[in-house]
């Protein structure tokens, strides 16, 4: 009997060993897994936008001319700030953002609102807003263009004359250009917004609305004390993402204007990079235009995220 048990006990740790190394061959083979998709993703990231982003600071530097390239230094933003087309670009791509944010980020949110609020085709009204998104950019964008004829073929124009008001010429006219590209611009993207809203909307205890009705709060106020509260972390990575969009607008002017529009009343920074990479091939102008647009985009994310109070 000694001896069995003696040779029981030599013969448990052999038997534990296995299960030991089982263990740690799953756990070794589920971290490569692990690292392996990591490693695929950091691939992806540094070949297609680490590299161009790096390669575009450096080509911003640079003077290619018959396939040689000279350093030039700050050359480049020089010429470039002497542009006639540079101001006008900036100008016309701040006034599309701020119109775009005055139009097109509170109006989502109230559209939003006002679905959940509704008790009876909640679904079918959600599949309506959704629709212009699942359009193609180019052709709501030329369905847009057709609207906008200044004669009376253009249903907008058509739709003021009915209505006994004055007909606009609308991409055709300089002060109308900006408020046309915004009104299609947030046709098109509206539905995007309204969708993340609405889950944000969903997530707010019904029990803090029962609370504020029995206080006597009206709907303003419930709005107001209640559903901005709660959704104000969605709120502000809304706005922050809007304004890093619709500062890179570029199809809009390129269908319904032309690109420049009327007397460059539609040319925005984007535009105006295509031009000197496309047009006039020049690709360190280009360059230089992408970081500068880079610079201002990233300072703006920075101001706005130590300005932005705190979330619990």
């Amino acid at each position: 009997m000694d001896g069995a048990v003696r040779l029981d006990s030599a013969v448990r740790p052999a038997r534990a060993l296995p299960k030991t190394q089982s263990l740690r061959q799953r756990r070794l083979v589920h971290n490569l897994t692990g690292h392996g998709f990591l490693i695929g993703a950091v691939v992806c990231f540094a070949v297609f936008s680490w590299y161009p982003m790096v390669r575009e600071i450096v080509m911003s530097f640079q003077r290619t001319r018959r396939g040689e390239t000279t350093w030039v230094g700050w050359h480049n933003y020089v010429r470039l700030w002497h542009d006639p087309s540079f101001a006008a670009a900036w100008r016309n791509t701040l006034t599309f953002t701020l119109l775009a944010l005055l139009i097109g980020y509170a109006l989502p949110f109230l559209i939003a609102v006002l679905l959940n609020e509704l008790r009876h085709a909640r679904g079918y009204l959600r599949a309506v807003v959704y629709l212009p998104v699942m359009l193609p950019p180019a052709s709501a964008l030329l369905l847009f263009r057709y609207a906008y004829d200044p004669g009376q073929a253009g249903i907008f124009n058509y739709l003021l004359h009915a209505a006994h008001l004055p007909t606009s010429q609308w991409v055709q006219s300089t002060s109308m250009t900006q408020p046309s590209l915004v009104i299609a611009s947030t046709w098109m993207n509206v539905g995007s917004s309204i969708l993340v809203y609405l889950a944000a909307l969903q997530n707010i205890p019904g029990e803090l609305y029962e609370a504020a009705e029995l206080d006597g709060a009206g709907i303003l106020r419930r709005l107001w004390h209640v559903t901005v509260p709660q959704t104000r972390l969605i709120l502000s990575l809304m706005f922050l993402l809007q304004v890093v969009a619709t500062m890179q607008v570029f199809i809009e002017p390129l269908i319904l204007a032309g690109g420049a529009g009327v007397e460059d009343s539609a040319t925005s920074v984007v535009y105006l990079m295509y031009q000197h990479a496309f047009k006039q091939n020049d690709l360190n102008g280009a360059a230089a235009l992408g970081v500068m647009l880079m610079v201002v985009l990233a300072g703006f994310s920075v101001a706005y995220a130590r300005l932005s109070p705190k979330q619990d």
